[in-house]
């Protein structure tokens, strides 16, 4: 069986490292999982070609929101956060799930985050409508650089019947300071300053999740560890959301430590 991670760019991608450990230790020799590069353009032929030997796809944004229309199934889950990042390949159609709350819940459980009192979460992309979905009831102080980019996040948000707030990314009183929950999806370098900040006025949130997961750790990661935060690593979200995909692609539970091992050696040898 084939299954495979795809997105553009890709080449750095983790999880074909992830997946195969567990393919290994769970004796399915004739299973492979590779990266390959496909943009929303490709992704509707790259889908409808695909035959009885592939068991499922992973899916990087914008690949999340492009492939809905795509599927015969979509779970509620993805329906409600408006991206699917797993494809299952079954006789009776495509069916599309989201694994990425599921590595939000148990990456912060994993690193004994308190449940929060408050939310801010910076940026609006699919990972962000994710942990909207991780937080029911909480609702969310929303950090955004352009606001006109959050309409998803939005339309999430009133799925999932959550209170969002946009707020200037600039925002000096708006995260960084004071007790809570900071979720960072945006790419590496782009929250440097909030590390500043937390240098500047030894305040940080109670926890962080900082979807970064190479290089790691970022320079927020290190500032609110060292003030004294709960952090959980992008990388540990990876893990979790990736063992929710080998167990829809496969059936079968799977071996987490294993995977957790793979994805910690192949870090330590691209560092």
């Amino acid at each position: 069986m084939k299954a495979a991670v795809l997105g553009s760019p890709i080449a750095h991608s983790l999880s074909p490292v992830l997946h195969t450990a567990a393919y290994q230790a769970l004796g399915l020799d004739d299973w492979t999982y590779q990266a390959i590069r496909c943009d929303e353009a490709a992704l509707p032929a790259f889908v409808g070609s695909r035959g009885p030997d592939w068991a499922g796809l992973s899916l990087t944004m914008p690949l999340k929101r492009t492939v809905l229309p795509l599927l015969d199934y979509v779970d509620p889950l993805a329906a409600a956060t408006g991206g699917a990042n797993t494809v299952v390949f079954r006789p009776d159609g495509r069916y599309g799930y989201n694994t990425d709350v599921q590595g939000i819940v148990d990456a912060l459980t994993e690193a004994g985050a308190p449940a929060p009192g408050s939310v801010t979460i910076l940026g609006a992309g699919a990972t962000a409508c994710s942990a909207l979905a991780a937080l029911p009831e909480l609702g969310a102080d929303v950090l955004v650089r352009d606001p006109s980019r959050a309409t998803g996040l939005l339309a999430a948000a009133e799925r999932l019947h959550l209170r969002v707030r946009l707020r200037s990314f600039d925002d000096p009183a708006a995260a960084g300071a004071g007790p809570g929950l900071l979720i960072s999806t945006v790419p590496a370098g782009a929250a440097d300053h909030y590390s500043e900040r937390i240098k500047l006025t030894a305040q940080a949130p109670t926890a962080l999740l900082d979807a970064v997961y190479d290089p790691w750790p970022t320079p927020l990661a290190a500032a609110a560890e060292a003030a004294g935060a709960v952090v959980a690593s992008g990388f540990a979200m990876l893990l979790h959301q990736a063992a929710a995909q080998v167990e829809l692609m496969t059936g079968k539970p799977a071996p987490l430590e294993v995977m957790r091992a793979a994805g910690e050696a192949e870090l330590a040898r691209r560092a």
